[in-house]
């Protein structure tokens, strides 16, 4: 699937000094910079998740620790 990305032309400056930072193309670097947000929005959802269910399960320890 092919895609047209309109960026600012800061945001085309951002994306010039990345890509050469990198040694890649622009669109590698864009690919790179999606899989990567991805990634750290997958493993932040996945800690909450993690934080909620640790929560829930030592509740009570957690009130007595806290008194």
């Amino acid at each position: 699937m092919a895609m047209t990305l309109r960026l600012t032309p800061e945001d085309e400056q951002a994306l010039t000094l990345l890509a050469e930072a990198e040694g890649v193309s622009k669109q590698e670097a864009t690919v790179r910079a999606i899989r990567e947000a991805a990634s750290r929005r997958l493993r932040r959802d996945k800690l909450t998740a993690l934080s909620a269910a640790a929560r829930d399960r030592y509740a009570d320890l957690l009130d007595r620790l806290g008194q």
